[in-house]
């Protein structure tokens, strides 16, 4: 276990640019920025409305704003904790490019707003895939093809989310420890990021090749 505040704290800012980057404007909370020493920020700008762009900001009080101005003025519309969940872990934050006030918001959940983030909930039966989600790209031409990545693989929508399929045909796995014992042939043991510890053969003498039905789970 690591006492996370014990790390050093590092002070972030929100920056806007209006000629490619070449100034920058650092806004406080004069313009609506949460106080403090600012943590991770994630943005989201809509494409097909540009000048409407989401910030969800970690703070002492984190908090989902919006601006309606391309990012010149800021509201807070949203400072539920579950909002900012862990925003230090994810703060992932997508708007729908046909959409201007739908929202997803990547947590230990996907979560959607259909109110331009005055509110959330779970994003169809996205809790049937995994949890922990991290990535999500969405078709520029057709919001409906939505492809997610989470601690469990990836899993593609072309329902705007409301069902999923779980691509199973990705060798996908992180592994913490790997060990094998004294069978003969003797079978491999390691333990995955959230998806249990398995037990699988080195080798296969039946049909030359180890597949994916010959893996057992041996905890959770």
């Amino acid at each position: 276990h690591r006492d996370l505040h014990s790390f050093p704290t590092r002070r972030s800012s929100d920056l806007t640019s209006y000629d490619g980057g070449e100034t920058w404007k650092r806004y406080t909370e004069e313009d609506g920025i949460p106080k403090g020493d600012l943590g991770r920020i994630g943005i989201g700008i809509s494409r097909s409305n540009p000048n409407i762009v989401y910030a969800l900001i970690e703070a002492e009080k984190s908090a989902l704003l919006r601006s309606t101005d391309g990012g010149q003025t800021w509201k807070a519309v949203n400072s539920d904790q579950r909002t900012s969940e862990r925003p230090f872990y994810y703060s992932y934050i997508k708007v729908d490019p046909q959409w201007p006030n739908r929202l997803y918001n990547l947590t230990a959940r996907l979560m959607v707003s259909e109110n331009s983030g005055t509110s959330f909930e779970v994003l169809g039966r996205s809790r049937e895939v995994h949890g922990d989600y991290h990535a999500i790209w969405i078709d520029p031409h057709d919001a409906d093809h939505i492809v997610t990545g989470s601690d469990g693989g990836m899993a593609i929508s072309h329902d705007r989310g409301e069902t999923w399929q779980f691509v199973s045909t990705l060798p996908l796995g992180q592994w913490y420890h790997v060990d094998v014992d004294m069978d003969t042939p003797y079978h491999v043991y390691g333990g995955l990021q959230d998806n249990g510890s398995w037990r699988g053969p080195s080798s296969e003498w039946r049909h030359g090749s180890v597949l994916s039905s010959d893996w057992d789970v041996i905890g959770g």
